[in-house]
């Protein structure tokens, strides 16, 4: 039986704004309601809102009107003021909240503005997931009443000259409505810890006292904080304490290479949820069971734009050309990789997010992460996808029967030629060199052009394999332990450095490669 079966009441399907007619008409309205919204701002009156709106192609005519942004250019020229506290820069009023996101490849923190409105839309889509949960099978209805034990940052937020900023789920959670509060843990005291580390162990202390129902956070730690309680009690499986788990929502990474092992941690299946939450806005959520893919967010909040990702539109090192090939909604094909570009209602305008995404279901308007505009590998050709290094080491570790939670892979000279250098974090017993064959067979088999380059220039592939506490430590050498930090799939320039310079300087028994 469905979870709820219920017919949603006319005037809340009409609060909700559930989608009635084409994704193109709901993304044109959309469009129109941001430009209306911020046609008064600094912005907007410096890019003609008023004149794209009075057009007769309000889409092409924002294209032309406005250029595509990314952090530094918006930050630089608008997103700075509002910092420094002027108001109507480029969403109505004063910005009180900024999202901390530094994405897995720089250092720098980024302030990315968040408004009530864009907390609205959130909280909506959110609704529209549970909603959703309505249409899945074998979820017991007394799930929604148990906790939600959401693993995100603090909600003890940095105050600025004006502002607070922190982690989106800190913001979000410390944002929430009232009758939430019951359902959600650890609660308000344990949410405001900043240490990632004692945050985990206050959840461990408490576990025993909640009956948790929902999971929610990025798959590596909450696959740590539920091996820390099973540990703690002496416990065959999660199930043992928390009886009533039954669903998982997770996001920001892929979640197949956490699936295996995850899966060791419980006593009984359960049901797994994709987001697709950024700090800009929420994106897209899986709406269905079994679904292909997450469904975009159309008819709300967010504007979307898509620029095929490929060698026309992007450099070889995954930065942008002067002029490119941009489309709306209805304009993009099933089966091809775009970056994304986010229009919202916190003032972000055309803004190249850094993600890319495939359509995988346009009926549906699905869409599946395949990985960042500046994270893949193609030193000669090779054109190698995360999306690519993800299906890898899925097949792997199936061949295999092992668990590898967390890799990375960097491109490195070999002689006058070049090699991908594999770091891999498996904590089973696992023979190096046939791991190593075996991405690398897959990988062939995955991508015409890394096979074509796997008999030339590409000449070698290594690989190191470390415990998975190496990468939790490296991440926390950064500052980026927990909440929705991830760790970065592809390493290069700065970065790469200090990835290299960590391994030479920890102790040589966590990084010893295992051998059967």
């Amino acid at each position: 039986m469905p979870l709820i079966n219920l017919q949603l009441p006319n005037n809340l399907l009409k609060a909700l704004r559930l989608p009635l007619n084409s994704p193109r008409s709901q993304q044109l309205r959309v469009l129109k309601k941001l430009l209306k919204k911020a046609r008064f701002t600094e912005f907007g009156q410096h890019h003609r809102f008023d004149e794209i709106l009075y057009s007769k192609h309000v889409g092409k005519k924002f294209q032309e009107l406005v250029p595509i942004s990314n952090y530094n250019s918006m930050y630089t020229n608008w997103w700075h003021k509002s910092m420094e506290g002027y108001p109507d820069v480029c969403w109505p009023g004063k910005i009180r909240y900024y999202a901390l996101s530094s994405g897995t490849s720089e250092s720098a923190s980024k302030y990315i503005p968040i408004t009530q409105e864009l907390l609205k839309g959130n909280k909506i889509v959110m609704i529209k997931q549970l909603l959703s949960l309505r249409t899945y099978d074998n979820l017991p209805l007394a799930t929604i009443g148990k906790g939600w034990l959401a693993l995100g940052g603090s909600t003890d937020l940095q105050k600025g000259a004006g502002y607070l900023a922190g982690d989106l789920s800190g913001i979000t959670v410390k944002k929430s409505p009232f009758w939430f509060q019951p359902f959600y843990k650890p609660g308000k005291k344990i949410a405001k810890e900043r240490d990632w580390n004692k945050k985990l162990e206050e959840i461990v202390e408490r576990a025993p006292q909640w009956d948790i129902g929902f999971l929610i956070g990025v798959p590596a730690w909450i696959q740590m904080c539920v091996e820390m309680v099973i540990a703690r009690y002496g416990l065959k499986n999660i199930h043992e304490i928390w009886p009533n788990l039954a669903v998982f929502v997770h996001g920001g990474v892929h979640f197949e290479p956490y699936k295996k092992g995850f899966e060791k941690l419980l006593g009984r299946p359960i049901t797994y949820i994709e987001t697709y939450l950024a700090s800009e806005g929420f994106i897209a959520y899986q709406d269905r069971q079994n679904a292909k893919g997450m469904r975009l967010v159309t008819n709300e909040h967010l504007f979307l734009e898509f620029i095929p990702f490929d060698d026309k539109n992007f450099t070889a090192d995954g930065d942008l050309v002067a002029h490119p090939e941009v489309r709306m909604i209805h304009e993009i094909e099933e089966g091809k990789d775009y970056a994304l570009l986010i229009s919202t209602t916190s003032g972000a305008w055309r803004y190249l997010i850094g993600d890319t995404v495939r359509l995988v279901d346009k009926q549906n308007s699905e869409i599946i992460i395949t990985g960042r505009t500046k994270h893949f590998l193609s030193l000669v050709g090779e054109h190698l996808s995360v999306d690519n290094m993800n299906k890898a080491i899925q097949l792997t570790a199936e061949q295999l029967n092992i668990s590898i939670p967390e890799f990375t892979v960097a491109g490195v000279p070999c002689d006058s030629f070049f090699a991908h250098h594999w770091y891999v974090a498996c904590n089973d017993s696992v023979n190096k060199e046939q791991l190593r064959e075996a991405i690398d067979h897959h990988l062939k088999e995955l991508n015409d052009d890394y096979a074509v380059e796997r008999k030339a220039a590409l000449r070698e592939v290594r690989l190191d394999v470390l415990e998975e506490s190496v990468f939790l430590a490296f991440m926390q050498s950064l500052g980026k332990l927990g909440g929705q930090h991830k760790f970065p799939r592809v390493m290069k320039g700065e970065m790469l450095n200090k990835w290299q310079k960590f391994l030479k300087d920890i102790s040589p028994s966590r990084t010893q490669q295992q051998e059967q």
